[in-house]
């Protein structure tokens, strides 16, 4: 497998694609850990599709999917560092899992 850092966006759309595949297939087969394993890679893939500049240290972020708010310390890469709901301990979470910008 090839860093996704070197893939182009045609080929980390494939492998976005291929994940989601897989991932659907151990969903249906009841194997929820390689399930959780495909989802992952998928939101790591997904993140090196996106643009770090999209997003700004300081700034909060709603959590795709979820209730929670995550406040940006700084980014590294495609990672955002920083506080989940401000009084969680520091973390690190792929940019592709920030949705909406919260003012």
């Amino acid at each position: 497998m090839e860093k996704y850092s070197l893939m182009s966006m045609a080929e980390l759309q494939q492998e976005v694609a291929d994940l989601k595949v897989k991932a659907q297939k151990a969903e249906q087969m009841g194997m929820i850990n390689e399930f959780a394993v495909h989802e992952r890679k998928m939101l790591l893939a997904q993140a090196y599709l996106l643009s770090p500049d999209d997003f700004q240290a300081g700034e909060k972020y709603q959590i795709n999917d979820s209730e929670d708010v995550f406040l940006i310390d700084y980014l590294n890469g495609v990672f955002a560092w920083g506080y989940r709901n401000a009084n969680s301990g520091k973390e690190a979470v792929p940019i592709s899992l920030l949705g909406r910008r919260i003012t």
